[in-house]
């Protein structure tokens, strides 16, 4: 009793509880799910990151954009212009349009009614088309902060039950409940949880605020 006693005030003593000890100190499928954890934390820093420079640059450009293309000048001019220059989605779907209808133009002559109809159609679905290539762009990789936001704390949660049955485990082979026993495992696993938690709530505000902010200038490129 007196052995028991003397190694749990010098466990006491000894167990440090620093996260990068905690990380050292946990087996396998912990550390494993830790280190998950952390790189999906890094790739999506690196996605929010990325989208809201992505989000003002295109803002930017649309500005840009705007004023040469309410200066007066004609479209021929301006796809002059912006052919370019076309780094944002309004500029590549104006020169798409206006090549189709420079094509047509040089194909035939005709300014029928029916003529201009299909022209119209295919002037629209040129830009259809690169009004969908630009937005898969512009939403690339945006899904995984949906997913890091809906799978995380479960990721960490089996982190935490694998780390509470450790602890178990302990108490089991030194056949002692002393907090010192199951301290170390438990608080293995309450820092796979909150780690868990510490990558979905950033994913789940960016993911909203980004999508919001897409929305709406994927319905300015749908009027433009």
């Amino acid at each position: 009793m007196e052995e028991i006693t003397v190694a749990s005030s010098v466990l006491n003593e000894s167990v440090d509880f620093s996260m990068l000890s905690l990380f050292l100190r946990a087996d396998f499928v912990v550390k494993s799910v830790i280190l998950i954890l952390i790189v999906s934390s890094l790739y999506s820093w690196n996605i929010i990151i990325a989208k809201i420079l992505r989000i003002r640059q295109l803002k930017q450009m649309e500005k840009e954009f705007e004023d040469i293309f309410w200066s007066g000048n004609s479209f021929e001019d301006l796809y002059e212009t912006l052919n370019f220059i076309k780094l944002d989605p309004k500029s590549k779907m104006f020169c798409a349009a206006i090549a189709e209808w420079k094509k047509s133009k040089s194909l035939s002559g005709k300014d029928s009614s029916s003529s201009i109809s299909f022209l119209k159609d295919r002037m629209h679905r040129s830009m259809i088309v690169v009004f969908n290539k630009e937005s898969e762009v512009i939403e690339k990789n945006l899904t995984f902060l949906a997913t890091a936001g809906s799978t995380a704390p479960f990721i960490g949660l089996f982190g935490t039950v694998w780390g509470i049955m450790n602890s178990f485990k302990s108490i089991a082979v030194a056949q002692n409940t002393n907090l010192s026993i199951v301290a170390p495992g438990i608080a293995e696993a309450l820092f796979a949880t909150a780690l868990g938690l510490f990558v979905a709530i950033p994913a789940v505000v960016a993911y909203n605020k980004i999508s919001s902010d897409l929305s709406k200038y994927f319905i300015s490129l749908e009027t433009f």
